[in-house]
């Protein structure tokens, strides 16, 4: 996960940079740059690689200023070097970005255009030019800023530099955190507390949609329909050891709402928007000669999988055999020659998973794996490492790294598809096209977070309750039933929503909520019928639909959760927001341990 500071000072940034910049390693990165403001020039200096590399790069070209912008980047849009590296600059303005800019190219044309040229392959340039068109036409750059934000679609935290305003930086905010750190007469930015440790302890937090001019003054916040708002300064507490949860109230509240920004880096891993096509690391095998692929997985990681099922086989025609990694090896499952045994897990270290990975590795079979941990064991072991950039996920029930698997299983069923033959050109490009639909998505599932929080009362007394879903909607049945489980402690259940009749009806009874995830569209008639079924029985129905399905269905329910309408290859991923944020919610009102759960571990490392 990029990681971004910057500094307004009275002394020397430089090396401050890089020491924000070293705090924010533990997110993962491929290339860093900083940016000051000297003598009346933007002076960048960039690296391909490690932080060592900047700094080998400033020790034979130094500069140095009061004011400055620094990043450590994950390449998304362009591959990892130099010329893609943050920060990015006109003559006027430079910019660190992290995130994704969703529309950028309608807005790269625009300005092409316009006579503008751009140096890299980034869809964060664009940002750097639109400000400084604005400014070059006589705006100041609050002005500039203002009438940029609401043009861009997607996820960013931003910290903008202009070179005739030395004393100033603007910082902005949407679907990626950014922090605001107060100095003796100076003012700071960070992607997090961590990364201003080391400057001030004072801090405050960007709410969605904020952003924030800083100058040896303070600060002036505004909320996004620029108007002038105050932000609390809290004192952060945090340590080089430490990752914090800045306002929320919970690692796992943190995570859910870190979504957007981090599916939509993890798409950018693996999707190329400069041409619409998916784009994998060098293979040492050939995929298209792939006969059958097993995935093996635990928890979560596993409903991942399963949703993933409907992917491999309806777009590359594979069949997929699905296993809990602790049931695999004992039942001496058939390897067949030639096939991709795919293994799923957040830290890269779950025992039984890894136990799995050796058997099937020992079997002869090809070995991906699905990681957000690209240093850990299973990674080291794979022929295919496919890592997730969700970065650290404190919070045991997972959320963030569910949406990034199912993020890279998408990407990887399309490209299996193409290098089989059975997507075209067009439905390639479709598909990349919905998949980057998924961050701003996101974004709007969050928007109900104050609704899904209001009803949460009504399912925290129960004792038991019922998920249901069709098709690729089962898989987040599962998955809701179990976040509910994993922090509230009350019974859950998953089903397929035909499979009522055939035992789980007996349950239903005016005590038993039932939650059941149905987006408009094919199936949804058939999970209507069975919503009746339950209703017929005095069942309390929760429906998570879009508003066309709630239009049809949603009388006699004791509440409802709206979704935005989204093609379905997303709905997973978009749908997987409520159910998480159900689950949180009626764990808050019953006041369990909501980010260490009794009896569960992050990672499990024994069998």
């Amino acid at each position: 996960m990029c990681g971004i500071i910057g500094i307004v000072g009275k002394e020397s940034v430089a090396e401050r940079l890089i020491d924000g910049l070293r705090r924010m390693e533990y997110r993962g990165y491929d290339s860093a740059g900083l940016c000051v403001i000297a003598d009346g020039r933007l002076e960048r200096r960039r690296a391909e690689g490690k932080l060592a590399n900047l700094v080998g790069v400033l020790a034979q070209d130094p500069v140095d200023s009061t004011t400055g912008i620094a990043h450590t980047r994950w390449a998304t849009h362009g591959a990892p070097t130099t010329g893609n590296a943050h920060p990015h600059a006109t003559g006027d303005v430079a910019i660190v970005h992290n995130g994704i800019i969703e529309n950028f190219r309608p807005l790269r044309d625009e300005l092409r255009e316009q006579g503008r040229v751009f140096e890299s392959e980034t869809d964060s340039e664009v940002i750097a030019h639109l400000v400084s068109a604005l400014i070059e036409q006589g705006k100041s750059p609050e002005e500039a800023v203002g009438e940029v934000l609401p043009r861009l679609r997607g996820a960013f935290s931003l910290a903008i530099a202009f070179r005739q305003f030395p004393g100033m930086l603007i910082g902005a905010r949407l679907g990626s955190p950014l922090v605001v750190g107060y100095g003796d007469g100076e003012m700071y930015l960070g992607s997090d507390a961590l990364a201003l440790a080391s400057l001030t302890q004072r801090i405050s937090y960007l709410d969605e949609g904020d952003w924030v001019v800083l100058d040896h003054s303070g600060t002036r916040v505004f909320d996004s329909e620029n108007k002038p708002v105050e932000r609390e300064m809290r004192m952060s507490g945090a340590s080089a050891a430490a990752v914090e949860k800045g306002n929320y109230r919970h690692f796992m509240q943190k995570e859910i709402f870190e979504q957007p920004t981090v599916v939509a880096q993890t798409l950018g891993s693996y999707l190329r928007q400069a041409d619409n096509t998916v784009a994998l690391p060098q293979l040492d095998f050939d995929i298209s000669q792939i006969k059958r692929l097993t995935i093996v997985a635990c928890g979560t990681s596993y409903y991942a999988g399963m949703v993933a099922k409907y992917w491999f086989e309806h777009f590359a025609r594979v069949p997929v055999d699905i296993d809990v990694a602790s049931e695999f090896r004992y039942r001496d499952p058939v390897l067949e020659d030639g096939g991709l045994a795919l293994f799923i897990s957040q830290s890269g270290e779950t025992a039984d998973t890894l136990a799995a990975l050796r058997h099937c590795k020992a079997a002869g079979q090809v070995i991906g794996v699905i990681v957000n941990v690209p240093t850990s064991t299973m990674a080291r072991e794979a022929d295919l490492l496919l890592p997730t950039h969700a970065g650290p996920e404190i919070g045991v029930a997972s959320t963030k790294a569910f949406t990034c698997q199912l993020a890279v299983l998408a990407a990887l069923a399309a490209h299996m598809a193409v290098k089989k033959g059975l997507m075209t050109r067009d439905e390639e490009q479709s598909v990349v096209t919905h998949l980057l639909e998924a961050p701003a998505a996101l974004n709007a599932a969050l928007d109900h977070d104050d609704d899904i929080a209001s009803m949460a009362h009504l399912i925290a007394p129960a004792r038991d309750v019922l998920y249901l879903g069709r098709g690729q909607d089962y898989p987040l049945a599962l998955e809701g039933a179990l976040k509910l489980k994993e922090i509230s402690y009350i019974h859950a259940e998953g089903y397929a929503s035909g499979e009522m009749k055939h035992g789980p009806i007996a349950l239903i009874d005016d005590e038993v909520p039932v939650v059941v995830i149905a987006p408009s569209g094919p199936l949804f008639e058939k999970t209507v019928s069975n919503m009746e079924e339950v209703r017929a029985r005095g069942g309390k129905i929760v429906l998570i639909s879009d508003a066309e399905g709630l239009e049809q269905a949603s009388e006699g329910c004791i509440a409802t959760i709206e979704m935005p309408k989204v093609h379905p290859l997303i709905a997973p991923l978009v749908y997987a927001v409520p159910v998480q944020l159900l689950a949180y919610h009626v764990a808050v009102v019953k006041g369990t341990d909501v980010d260490q759960p009794r009896n569960l571990a992050k990672s499990v490392t024994v069998e």
